[in-house]
């Protein structure tokens, strides 16, 4: 696995336990699971993680 730094969450989870964090992996982005920390993480490439981004913002994702 890659060296990851400045794990974070999302403010609007406040105290909560079911979300995922983010963290720099190299010249990308890592998420892992809040709840379940040891079990590891996976990594985005900088263009993966920016279309993720946009495709949320865009309202793919909406139910």
């Amino acid at each position: 696995m890659n060296q990851t730094s400045r794990w974070r969450k999302s403010s609007y989870s406040g105290n909560q336990t079911n979300c995922v964090e983010v963290g720099r992996a190299g010249d990308g982005t890592a998420v892992r699971d809040t709840k379940n920390r040891a079990a590891g993480y996976f990594t985005a490439s900088r263009e993966q993680w920016s279309a993720f981004v946009a495709a949320i913002k865009g309202g793919k994702f909406d139910a």
